[in-house]
């Protein structure tokens, strides 16, 4: 079987390894994958037509000066679509470009069975992109149970799957290890820090984070900050961090970053898929986000969401702090972590909140990369 498989984000790149693991279990590794992906599609054996990094932009006024190159990258995939002649296409969040891609199939009159993975959130701001959703795929697989009505009234054979992070394995790190392989103490503090996966995410939170950086140390004169990332923006941070005046190592991989996690007393993190790995892990933590100014005046007007970290929204209440925009500043975001850092109830209520935050994504069931293999799977032999 031949699957076409197009991630647009690092977030999106997780998800398709995932799927992709189940697809070689159901199908006895009897596939091959062809499409765009990044460091974990690389691991399950893809070949990407070019660097997920080209995609990875998030915000109205950011896209703009990448436009001509998304573009470019838009007629790439198309073409290699049409070399490939696969018996599906996945397209994997990133809507703005996977999108584009769904309805140029469509507009040729392609008879590939197209599946998306990962709705657009129309519940939270744009609820008309539901209808061009069906228009454009023949199933939608979906994160979240309470998405199904949005996309099924316009007909949309649309399936819930259950979030992957459930099975990434970031519950399963190993503190002591992590410890005896960089050498550190078992009573010295580490921090946790993800400044996000985009470009555009480093350069407004990194400075940010060291600030905030600068003040914990002050309470915690032996701190080390751990500061996990991807290999889209790791030369970035990397060059960031050997500036900073405090001690701290970039990791680089699943393994290291979840054992990071174990070992860390608390974190500082952008707002993404990354917060929920962290729920899993246990750690309390902080996010945090920051934006064009325009983008963000944008999406207050447009979001009907009272919160942007999703074991907010699973739990309805605000039991992870989010500092946004204006909000993010050192002093905030340093005040909060420090009060996570402490032996108290806001450590302890953050650690049950989290615990049932992931009772709720489904913890516990089958595995959501099986579900949505199987989803998959369906679609393409009828």
């Amino acid at each position: 079987m031949r699957l076409f498989v197009v991630a647009g984000e690092p977030s999106g790149d997780f998800l398709a390894a995932r799927l992709m693991t189940a697809l070689k279990q159901q199908l006895g590794g009897s596939v091959e994958f062809s499409g765009v992906g990044g460091e974990n599609m690389a691991a399950q054996g893809l070949e990407s037509l070019f660097p997920i990094a080209d995609l990875a932009v998030m915000g109205l006024v950011e896209v703009l000066p990448r436009l001509p190159l998304i573009l470019k990258r838009l007629d790439q995939t198309l073409a290699a679509i049409e070399r490939f002649q696969p018996h599906g296409v996945i397209t994997i969040d990133s809507w703005g470009f996977t999108g584009r891609v769904a309805r140029a199939l469509k507009q040729k009159g392609s008879p590939i069975p197209r599946i998306h993975y990962v709705a657009p959130m129309v519940w939270a701001w744009k609820e008309g992109r539901a209808k061009a959703v069906a228009e454009r795929v023949d199933r939608l697989l979906t994160l979240f149970s309470h998405e199904l009505p949005y996309f099924q009234r316009y007909g949309l054979d649309t399936v819930c799957v259950g979030h992957p992070v459930i099975e990434s394995g970031a519950d399963l790190g190993n503190a002591d290890a992590f410890r005896q392989r960089h050498g550190l103490a078992f009573d010295v503090p580490l921090l946790a820090v993800l400044p996000g996966s985009r470009s555009g995410e480093i350069k407004r939170l990194l400075p940010v984070f060291e600030q905030a950086v600068r003040r914990i140390r002050n309470v915690y004169p032996d701190l080390v900050v751990l500061v996990p990332t991807v290999d889209t923006v790791a030369d970035a941070v990397s060059a960031a961090v050997a500036r900073w005046d405090v001690p701290s190592l970039v990791l680089r991989g699943p393994e290291e970053k979840y054992d990071a996690f174990a070992a860390s007393r608390a974190a500082l993190a952008a707002s993404g898929t990354v917060a929920l790995e962290l729920a899993l892990a246990g750690l309390p933590h902080v996010v945090a986000y920051k934006l064009n100014p325009i983008t963000i005046m944008a999406a207050r007007r447009l979001f009907k969401v009272p919160y942007i970290n999703l074991s907010n929204l699973l739990l309805e209440k605000r039991a992870v702090p989010e500092l946004i925009q204006e909000d993010c500043t050192p002093e905030r975001l340093s005040a909060e972590v420090l009060a996570l850092m402490e032996e108290g109830s806001a450590r302890s209520h953050m650690k049950m909140d989290l615990e049932e935050a992931m009772l709720r994504l489904g913890l516990g069931g089958e595995s959501p990369s099986a579900r949505a293999a199987k989803a998959v799977l369906e679609v393409v032999r009828s």
